[in-house]
This record gives structure tokens, sequence and C-alpha cells, in this order.
């Protein structure tokens, strides 16, 4: 009983910070600067530019068809969560976010921090497995169905859309959509990287003759361990040890150029991993 009380009150906390955030970063600074903003925010926002109606409480009339269309694949205690952090994020945009003062500088500068801020502040709120609604049971509901796809590219995607309607509605201009494009992708950067870690790096597979040199190099040269997949070629049918090794971004262009002296002839293959958990990355 005591762990779900404290549970709840985090999460009502980080409702309340990810609210702040967003609403800072629609209101004081994408509202002021005229340009789109992404998601049912960018909606209200033309329904505020055009009509001067409040931004969280559109935001809320928005919410109610699409939260009972995703209602029966998101599930009740998700839903029941996402609609605590509507009412909370809605009630800060309209009656919070305009205590505070309104930039009226740079563009570039504006759109740069309207992604970060609202960025941040979305990120915050799926991290407690929640959302703002909206677009966001859209995305969680793709997410549910495709979860290899990482959140920040969804909506990346969903968004330009809105982004278009947007600049067409309200700017109508080429800048204005290259800001809110500017936005969009730094919003998507900012949450892909907040949930899955700064610690993002790369991951080797080696197929190489000499799999116990490569390793014993790999631990001299970054102090990194591998593993041995076994393997079999399709051709040769022959059985080789793949050397697997996570590693940061700095220490992968070291790792490649030693395989390459170690075996000319070694095949490898560098992906990209959005975030490394474990010993000598970061803590569980």
């Amino acid at each position: 009983m005591l762990l779900k009380r404290k549970k709840w009150i985090v999460d009502i906390f980080i409702d309340i910070v990810g609210g702040i955030l967003i609403a800072l970063g629609t209101y004081n600074f994408a509202a002021a600067s005229k340009f789109p903003m992404v998601g049912l925010n960018g909606i209200a926002l033309i329904f505020y530019h055009l009509f001067g109606t409040p931004i969280g409480l559109v935001v809320m009339i928005l919410n109610i068809p699409i939260a009972l269309a995703c209602f029966p694949i998101l599930g009740r205690k998700f839903f029941l969560r996402s609609i605590r952090t509507i009412l909370i994020t809605s009630f800060i945009m309209d009656y919070i976010a305009p205590l505070f003062p309104v930039y009226e500088g740079d563009r570039m500068l504006s759109a740069i921090c309207t992604g970060v801020l609202s960025g941040l502040g979305f990120a915050l709120i799926y991290m407690r497995n929640s959302s703002t609604g909206g677009v966001d049971f859209i995305y969680m509901s793709v997410k549910a169905k495709f979860p290899h796809f990482s959140l920040g590219k969804i909506s990346f995607v969903a968004d330009i859309l809105v982004v278009i309607i947007g600049t067409i509605m309200v700017s109508k201009d080429v800048d204005g959509l290259i800001y809110g494009t500017i936005v969009s992708y730094i919003l998507a950067v900012v949450v892909d990287k907040v949930m899955y870690g700064v610690d993002a790096g790369k991951m080797a597979l080696i197929i190489t003759e000499f799999p116990q040199e490569v390793s014993s190099t790999i631990d001299q040269l970054t102090g990194r361990g591998s593993t041995y997949l076994k393997a079999e070629g399709s051709f040769s049918k022959e059985e080789k040890k793949v050397v697997l090794c996570a590693c940061n971004n700095k220490q992968m262009f070291v790792i490649r150029e030693a395989v390459k002296e170690i075996d000319e002839k070694a095949f490898v293959i560098i992906l990209e991993s959005n975030e490394v958990v474990g010993e000598g990355f970061k803590d569980r």
C-alpha cells in the first residue's frame, strides 16, 4: 500500500513537471513565435491563433473521440493514467503558463527551446507509462502493435502532417514550415535520448578467422568484453565464431581499425544501439 502511494505521488509530480515543460514550450515559445507545433497541441494552436480559444481546453475536447477509439488497445490502467495527465497538463497550459513571460526573441532560439522543453516533458511522462492523450494515444497504439519502432520516430512522421496544416492555416510562409519541422525533429531526438539513454552507442558483429585475437585486442584497446556467437557459413557449411561487442561511438572506430589489421578479410557489421545497459555501461 505504501509503495503504491509513493508511486502515485511520484506520478503526480512527474505529470506536473512534464506538464510545465510542455506548456512552456507550447504557449510561451511556439504560440508567441507563431510557428506550428506538433500533435494535438499543434492543432490546438491553430484554433488559438484563429479563434483565440484556450489551448488546453481544445486539447481536452479533441482528446475525447481519440481516447475512446484507442481505449481497447491501450487498456484501462494506461487510459486512466493518461486522463490524469491530460487534465493536469491542460490546466497548466491554460492557467500556469500564462503567468510566465512570453519569449519574443529570435525564432530559431524559440524553435530550439520549444523542441527541447516539450521533448523533455513528453519523455518524462512516457517514462511513467502515461501520455498526454490525443495523438499520443495513437503513437502508443502503434508502439503496442510494433514495439520495435521508437516513439520519437513514430511521432516525427505523424507530426509533420500537423506542421504542414498549421503552416498553411496560420503562418502561411515557408519559414513557418521550416521552424515547425525543426521543432518536430528536436522533439523526436530529445524524446528518444531521454527515454532510451544518452549512452546510445554501437554494436559490432565481427566474422573472422581469428576470433580470440580480435576479442583480446578489443579488451586491450577499449576495456570492453566480447561474446562469441556460434554460426555456420551458408556456402561452406563451416562452423564459425562471431565476435559480438557493444561500445560507445568513439571506441567503435578504434575497434574497426584494429580488426582490419588483424584480419583483412574480416566481415564487420556495425549497428546502432539505442541504449546499452549493464556492466561497463549505464546502470540498470
